[in-house]
């Protein structure tokens, strides 16, 4: 089984590479959450509109939601929606950085 296992090439760890992986980890959480921010306030003012215009014209709605549940809905959607395209903005990007970084290496 020994035999089997190959040793991995690792690359001495300098603090001029952490410091590039740090500045690309941070250019990636900073894409992630202005994606998020601008998806968050579409999302929000695309329940707004329908929640708040059928608490007024559906009766059921206008006897059942309240100022409060009207907020929750529309807050969470938006919240949800922050939340979701941050992740996936994130993931993206470090998954585009990781294969940069093999191709890289495998030039190099």
């Amino acid at each position: 089984m020994a035999k089997n296992i190959v040793a991995a090439d690792h690359s001495c760890t300098t603090l001029a590479s952490l410091d590039q992986k740090l500045a690309i980890a941070k250019r990636c959480s900073h894409e992630g959450v202005v994606a998020g921010a601008k998806a968050a306030v579409v999302a929000t003012i695309a329940a707004a509109i329908p929640t708040l215009a059928s608490a007024r014209m559906v009766p059921w709605a206008r006897a059942n939601l309240n100022p409060t549940a009207q907020a929750l809905i529309i807050s969470t959607v938006g919240g949800m929606a922050y939340f979701i395209v941050a992740d996936k903005t994130i993931l993206a990007t470090a998954r585009r950085n990781s294969f940069n970084e093999q191709h890289s290496t495998i030039e190099a």
